[in-house]
This record gives C-alpha cells, sequence and structure tokens, in this order.
C-alpha cells in the first residue's frame, strides 16, 4: 500500500501539493473560530452531585447573586479605609452600574474586611456565557472603567474573580503561545541545520507543517462545535507542539531513509517512492499509536480532556496525511537539491557512535538491560510522593496577573474560604414546604464539621421547598484541606438531612472534590484502554504477540520514571504543594504514544535487519547502528519543542512541558536506543512469536530479503544490502 501511495505521489507532485492548498485555502476561510472556556464546572458531567447543586441553585434561586468579577479596593498607602474613601468606593460601585456594560447584570457594593483596609464592588454577569469571549471582552472594560472612576482618589483598585480570571488566561496563552511558537521555530531551524548543513531542508518542513497546522486547526474548531465540545485556550500552545515536533519527527524518518536510499545508488525519484515504501509502515503505526492514545481521552469524564483528545487526534492524523503525500510531493520536486550545499547525502558515514553504541548492545545486552531499566525503575520511585492540585485559573497564568494578586489578596483580607463558600441545598423531596424549625440543629451541625468556620442558612426558595445553607471553610478551595473538609460536610449533609428532605452540595470546593473522582475515573478507565489499543497496533506491526508486552511494559516504565522526575523537581525541589491533577493522564498519553514512536521505529528497522539473515543479537546493534541517528535527532528536536512550553509562565504549561519534554527524552535514549533493542536479543526469535517476522523470506533467486526489498522486474529497489552492512 505505501509502495503504491509513493508511486502516485512522486508521479504527481504538482498536482498533490495543488490539492494540498485547495484544501487550507477551504478550510481556514469557512472554519468557526475556536472559544475558551476556563470554568472547571463546565468540564464536569451533570451526574456529579456539584453540578446537580449547580442547577437547582439556578431553579430555587434564579435572582441569587454570584459575582463573576469583584473589584478590590485599598489605599495606595496601605492603610485603612477612611470615611473619604468609603464614599469614593460606594460612588464608583453606583457610577459602574450605571454604565450598563454588556453582560453585566447586578452592580452591589460588598462587605469590607475585618481589618478596615479592604472594599469591595461585586459584579454579576450572565452566568450562561460564562468564559465565553463576550464576557471577557466585558471583564475588559469592566477593569478599565473601574480604573479610571478611581483615578483622583487614594485608592487602589483591581479586578479578579472567574471573569478577571479568563481575561487574564486569555492574555498569558497569547503570549505563551507566541513564545511557544518562536522557541518551537527556532529549535527546530537550528537542529535540523546542525545535522544535514542544508538550509532548505531546515526550513521545509516549518513551511510544510505550517500549512498543515491551518487545516489542523480548522478541522478542530469544526469539531468542537459540530459535536459541542469544551475548550481550553492552553489547547492551542500543546497543538502547536504536537504538530510542530510530531511533525518533524515524521519529516525526519522520511528524510534519513531518503537519504539512505539515495546513498544506496536509488535514482532519486525512485529513492523517494522506495523511502515511503519502506517507513511508511512505522510512520503510520506510530502515528496510530498516538492517535488511538489521544482518542482514548474520549472516555474521560472531564470536558476538557473529552476535547483535547479529539483535537490532538484530528492534528496528528493530518500530519501522518501529509508525511505520507505532501513531504514526499514537494521533496521528489526539488530532488538531492535539498540536501544542498552539504554533499553528506552521496556517501554513508561510518556513524561511528552509534556503531559504537550497537555493538555494545550487541556484546552485553543483559547488562544494557539491566542498567537503562534500573535509571527507570529508579526514577519512578519519585511517583510514590505525587499529590495533585486543582486549581486550573491560577495554574494556567502566573501569579503576577491581576486576577490573581486580587485572589491572594482576598485570601488574606477574609477568611481563606470566604472567596468561594460551600453551599448546602436542603430540598424537599414530597414537594411540601421544609420544616424551618429544622433548621437551627442542622446548620448546627453542618457547623460542627472539622475545617468548617461557620455555617448559617441564607435563604429559603419562595415555595419553601428548598433552603440554601453557607458553609466556609477554614481552607482556600481549591487545597487539599478543603477538598477534604467538603468531603465530610457532604456526609454530614446528606446523613443529618431530616426525614422527607435530600441534600446537595455545591460551591468551587465540591467542584473540586468531584474533579478529583472523575481524575481518579480516568485514571482507571483511559489508561488501560490506551495500552491495550497501543498494544493491539503493536502486535498488528510486528505480528507478534510476545513483542507488545514488554515494549508497552518499557514504555509504562518510561511513565513512571517521568512522572517521578517531575515530582522530584517540582514538589520536592520548587516546594509545590502539588501538580496540575490533569497532568499524569495527559503526560501518559503524549509518553505512551509519542515514546512508541520510537520504539516501533527501533523495532521495525532491527526486524529488518533480521530479515536479512542476521542473528538476533547482531540484528539489535545494526538496528541501533541505523535507525540510532534518527531517533537521537528526532527526540531531540520533539523533546525540546515541548520544553519550550515552559516559556509560558505558568504552572500548568511549565510542569506539562518540562514532564514531556523530560518523557519523551526518556523514550528516545533510554527506551529506544538501549531498553528495547538488549531485551529483543536477549529474547531472541522468541519475541516474534507466532508471526516469526524476523525470519527471512525467499525471494525469486533465493536471497533472504524482507517483503520491501524483493527486487526483479518491477522497478523496486535495486539495493537492498552491500557488505558494508549499509542498508535502506
Amino acid at each position: 500500500m505505501f509502495r503504491r501511495i509513493g508511486n502516485v505521489v512522486v508521479r504527481h507532485p504538482v498536482w498533490t501539493i495543488v490539492a494540498w492548498l485547495i484544501a487550507a485555502v477551504a478550510i481556514v476561510a469557512t472554519a468557526p473560530s475556536l472559544p475558551s472556556n476556563s470554568d472547571e464546572s463546565s468540564f464536569l458531567p451533570k451526574s456529579y452531585e456539584s453540578i446537580k447543586a449547580a442547577e437547582l441553585q439556578e431553579k430555587a434561586f434564579p435572582s441569587a447573586f454570584t459575582p463573576s468579577a469583584i473589584a478590590l479596593y485599598q489605599r495606595t498607602d496601605g492603610g485603612r479605609l477612611t470615611a473619604a474613601d468609603r464614599k469614593d468606593v460606594a460612588r464608583i460601585t453606583s457610577e459602574l452600574g450605571g454604565k450598563h456594560i454588556d453582560q453585566v447584570q447586578k452592580v452591589v457594593p460588598g462587605q469590607p474586611s475585618k481589618d478596615g483596609k479592604y472594599a469591595m464592588t461585586l459584579v454579576q454577569m450572565d452566568s450562561k456565557n460564562a468564559g465565553q469571549p463576550k464576557q471577557v471582552d466585558a471583564a475588559k472594560e469592566l477593569r478599565k472603567d473601574v480604573k479610571d472612576l478611581a483615578k483622583g482618589t487614594h485608592l487602589d483598585v483591581k479586578l479578579g474573580g472567574s471573569a478577571a480570571q479568563a481575561l487574564d488566561q486569555e492574555d498569558s496563552s497569547k503570549r505563551g503561545q507566541a513564545l511557544i511558537g518562536i522557541g518551537t521555530f527556532v529549535i527546530i531551524l537550528v537542529t535540523l541545520l546542525i545535522i544535514f548543513r542544508a538550509p532548505i531542508l531546515a526550513v521545509l518542513p516549518l513551511l510544510l507543517i505550517g500549512l498543515v497546522s491551518a487545516i489542523a486547526n480548522g478541522l478542530i474548531a469544526y469539531a468542537t462545535k459540530l459535536f459541542d465540545l469544551q475548550a481550553n485556550s492552553s489547547i492551542s500552545s500543546i497543538l502547536i507542539v504536537v504538530l510542530f515536533g510530531v511533525g518533524t519527527d515524521y519529516f525526519l524518518f522520511l528524510m534519513f531513509r531518503y537519504r539512505e536510499r539515495l546513498r544506496a545508488g536509488d535514482e532519486p525519484k525512485q529513492a523517494m517512492v522506495n523511502a515511503v515504501d519502506r517507513v511508511g509502515e512505522a510512520i503510520a503505526s506510530a502515528a496510530g499509536a498516538v492517535i488511538i492514545a489521544f482518542l482514548a481521552l474520549v472516555l474521560s469524564t472531564l470536558g476538557f480532556l473529552k476535547q483535547m483528545g479529539p483535537a490532538l487526534a484530528i492534528a496528528v492524523g493530518a500530519t501522518l496525511i501529509a508525511g505520507l503525500t505532501l513531504i514526499p510531493a514537494v521533496v521528489s520536486l526539488i530532488g538531492p537539491k535539498v540536501f544542498w550545499p552539504s554533499k553528506s547525502w552521496q556517501k554513508e558515514p561510518e556513524n561511528a557512535r552509534f556503531a559504537a553504541l550497537g555493538r555494545g548492545v550487541q556484546r552485553r545486552p543483559a547488562l544494557t538491560a539491566v542498567l537503562s531499566g534500573l535509571v527507570l525503575v529508579v526514577l519512578s520511585l519519585g511517583t510514590l510522593g505525587f499529590n495533585a492540585t486543582f486549581d486550573l485559573a491560577s495554574g494556567s497564568m502566573p501569579k503576577t496577573k491581576e486576577s490573581m494578586v486580587v485572589q491572594d489578596e482576598m485570601q488574606q483580607a477574609y477568611s481563606a474560604g470566604a472567596a468561594a463558600p460551600t453551599d448546602v441545598y436542603l430540598s424537599s423531596t414530597d414537594g411540601k414546604p421544609l420544616d424551618r424549625a429544622a433548621f437551627g440543629a442542622y446548620a448546627q451541625k453542618l457547623g460542627a464539621v472539622e475545617g468548617v468556620a461557620n455555617a448559617r442558612m441564607a435563604q429559603v426558595n419562595k415555595a419553601g421547598t428548598t433552603a440554601d445553607f453557607t458553609v466556609t471553610l477554614k481552607y482556600e478551595a481549591s487545597t487539599d484541606k478543603a477538598i477534604d473538609a467538603v468531603g465530610q460536610v457532604r456526609d454530614v449533609a446528606h446523613s443529618a438531612a431530616p426525614d422527607g428532605t435530600e441534600a446537595l452540595v455545591g460551591g468551587m470546593s465540591s467542584i473540586f472534590k468531584d474533579i478529583d473522582s472523575a481524575v481518579t475515573h480516568d485514571y482507571r478507565t483511559v489508561f488501560p484502554v490506551a495500552a491495550l489499543l497501543i498494544m493491539v497496533i503493536l502486535g498488528l506491526l510486528l505480528r507478534s504477540v510476545v513483542a507488545p508486552w514488554y515494549l508497552i511494559a518499557s514504555v509504562g516504565l518510561g511513565f513512571g520514571a517521568t512522572l517521578g522526575a517531575t515530582v522530584w523537581i517540582f514538589q520536592k525541589g520548587q516546594g509545590h504543594s502539588g501538580l496540575m491533577f490533569m497532568l499524569p493522564v495527559i503526560m501518559y498519553l503524549f509518553v505512551v504514544a509519542i515514546g512508541t514512536d520510537y520504539n516501533i521505529l527501533m523495532i521495525a528497522r532491527l526486524r529488518e535487519e533480521a530479515r536479512e539473515g542476521r542473528e538476533p543479537r547482531e540484528a539489535a546493534g545494526m538496528a541501533l547502528r541505523h535507525a540510532g541517528p534518527t531517533v537521537a535527532a528526532a527526540g531531540f528536536i520533539l523533546a525540546a519543542t515541548f520544553a519550550t512550553m515552559m516559556l509560558a509562565g505558568n504552572a500548568l504549561l511549565t510542569e506539562m512541558g518540562f514532564a514531556v519534554s523530560f518523557g519523551i527524552a526518556v523514550a528516545a535514549f533510554v527506551m529506544a536506543m538501549f531498553f528495547t533493542p538488549s531485551l529483543t536479543a536477549l529474547i531472541g526469535h522468541a519475541a516474534w512469536w507466532p508471526g516469526h517476522g524476523d525470519q527471512a523470506k525467499p525471494t525469486a533467486s533465493g536471497a533472504g530479503t524482507g517483503p520491501s526489498d524483493a527486487s526483479g522486474g518491477d522497478g523496486r529497489d535495486s539495493v537492498t544490502h552491500d557488505p558494508a552492512g549499509r542498508r535502506g
């Protein structure tokens, strides 16, 4: 199949390129915009208690005041607010409400702090548009207006709250995307220049993947709208890295093999056909593993991950098609001039370093397997200290952003849990009015829960069938202590509910509690499903039921080593309270799926060498000699491009950038180069049972060659193997 694809593309390169350009123009011109949502509650399904509580609150208390933005005032000298200052706050609040800004429903004064140094203005917006562009625009206008109204006073005012966080997150995301884009561009350009010493080859993947990126983003926007998926601004930053990182990987897989076929004496166009034929299966299998792993995220209960899975799968799918059609078409059109001015494509270098590494694996496979495996196991021990944090807003932007400063100052000025109180909604199950005489005792039981600062009955709906009890925790909403406390509040709220009533617990801590449960569900569902599907792909590629087991086990060890190293760096080294809650899921999929790419490339090459008649140990050594440079180059570029995410300046992308780049480095330089080939050498022919995929297949002349090495009058490879061990 891949030979046929190569033949069609190489024979009609211009039409292939034109087809891609037409598709790009059509998709980009008609694709809808991709909205962003930073509201954690929108990522949970309706079956969770916190979401049920939010829906009940909207029905029972439709006019309940829930601030979307908070203007926080303090004196410029840091002192207590004077009477004149309080008058200024009241004036600003009144004038701000009189501006009738779009999306703003109410503007009311808030409570002053106990120390008298802070005052608030609370702004309620349309909850249906939380996190959407129109509300972000409203927050931007609010921030400007409130600062303008405070001019000439002794007040310093900052805008916080969920709407302001969405605004700051969008701004931070744009800055992060710019830095990531520039960093990715520079790394790929410089690294390819060093590898090939050819400016055309350095620039070409950036241009081609840029075209693929535009198409992929349009397709993702279509999918997001069609299936009503949630979107998050962090996805755009991840997409940049995935598209350029994975795209460059496939570009390198193809170009290294194309150069190898030229060195073997193939005519330029035939060299590209043979390159696609030989490496196409490895690229398709590698991309298939990544796509399936990403699609496994559809099984997640979190909307953020549900949207990320199909988005990344679409991106990799577009990159795969480009790797098999667009890239071969463009390169075959240019021909060997693509390597200009370097002439290294004309002769094979000694590859002394990788040849030496290959000989080491060939001579001492057991020692290599033990040492590389020991490195992975030791790093994996760090996973025992893993702890999760759940505040997506503060994790996706720097602490210096205005809304984050407001959040921190409010926690100091008011009780830690006051900024996001917990609500217990007590409702009658038979539609009759509640017994108000029982409210006092119920509130007292809620207030007695460990970790609760106070609890009180706040309001009852008009029908008297639902009561709202406000429970203020002693801890900030996203902390472990708050999540543990709200779990106890739920237990008491449910067990102490009077006969004929039921209780639902809402609020941010309750949402984080449910997110914690959802992530635990995802660990138990997404992980094994993704691993099983990747094993199926490996089994189909290698025609073996043995190799997939130790290959996926090695990648699992790589995941453990990556998570352990991330825990040691950020929790132990930098003193973070924990890592972002979705990091292990994302890291597992990136490290397992993309890490499998390098295992696939190495094991496929090892099989080719074995089909030449080499014994398992020699085949492992030769595979490392010839595939090692490709894995090293691809692994370095992909790890470095993911590392650019650390430039974004927020906890989520910094942790993700380090974890994924470290995991890919482990996958390329520990697993694929040493652990996998040494294990395969030790297991020997049994690794290919029951397919015996390593055995040479007889040709018409009786020579032992693989299926892509068969030669005859069909114009296929004219050179398959030479005495020096050079391979195509």
